[in-house]
């Protein structure tokens, strides 16, 4: 299916307006999920019997269509994020030159291009990741500084709080916004928590708080 977007004058404007298009699309994958959910099955059951009739217990016109309809927002949803990847590089790119005050200042005024700057703020520290993992498979490195874990940021939440979002969205996206060290801007992420990994948790890595100076 595709999406289509407006043109927006600034760069940031742009990013708000596929920020926006994001949480459309992660919310009609958990509509369709929910149909699946709904009938007991998932996008790889088979829906006929062992006979090879049409499963009585499924409505199957509406399993069928959800998960096509699952497949092409996920393929939306992954270009989208892309999008928001490159339209976040343009909008620190476009940061004015450092006032007085030094990089501080510098990183402000990149920061209010999109938000206020106390939400860019780190708040957790990614401090390992397990091969094979959830993590690893979204992309997060060693080193990475979480600045937005779905709809947490700073000022600094507990690390309680980041579990809590993470247990409230096991197999669902969440997105991701990290600062990696010796990467100019900020890096977005699609990560799924999820069992069965093959390691223990849901997401394969250690965060610790981060506090910013």
């Amino acid at each position: 299916m595709g999406y289509t977007l407006p043109s927006p004058d600034s760069p940031a404007a742009r990013t708000r307006a596929l920020m926006a298009r994001k949480d459309e699309l992660e919310a009609e994958l958990e509509a369709q999920g929910a149909i699946l959910r709904a009938n007991n099955t998932d996008m790889r059951q088979p829906l006929v019997d062992r006979e090879g009739f049409p499963r009585a217990d499924l409505d199957i016109w509406a399993v069928r269509h959800a998960r096509v309809r699952i497949i092409e927002l996920r393929n939306d949803l992954t270009a989208l994020m892309d999008e928001i990847a490159k339209s976040l590089e343009a909008v620190y790119a476009r940061a004015p030159p450092p006032a007085e005050g030094g990089a501080g200042a510098s990183a402000s005024a990149a920061g209010a291009a999109l938000e206020e700057p106390s939400s860019l703020l780190p708040f957790a520290k990614v401090n390992g990741i397990a091969p094979g993992s959830p993590a690893a498979d979204a992309g997060l490195e060693r080193g990475d500084l979480v600045v937005k874990f779905g709809a947490l940021k700073h000022p600094q939440p507990s690390l309680q709080a980041l579990a809590a979002v993470v247990a409230e969205n096991e197999n669902k996206v969440v997105s991701v916004i990290v600062r990696r060290p010796g990467a100019e801007g900020l890096t977005a992420l699609r990560l799924t928590p999820r069992q069965g990994w093959g390691g223990r948790g849901t997401l394969g890595c250690h965060l610790v708080p981060h506090t910013s100076l």
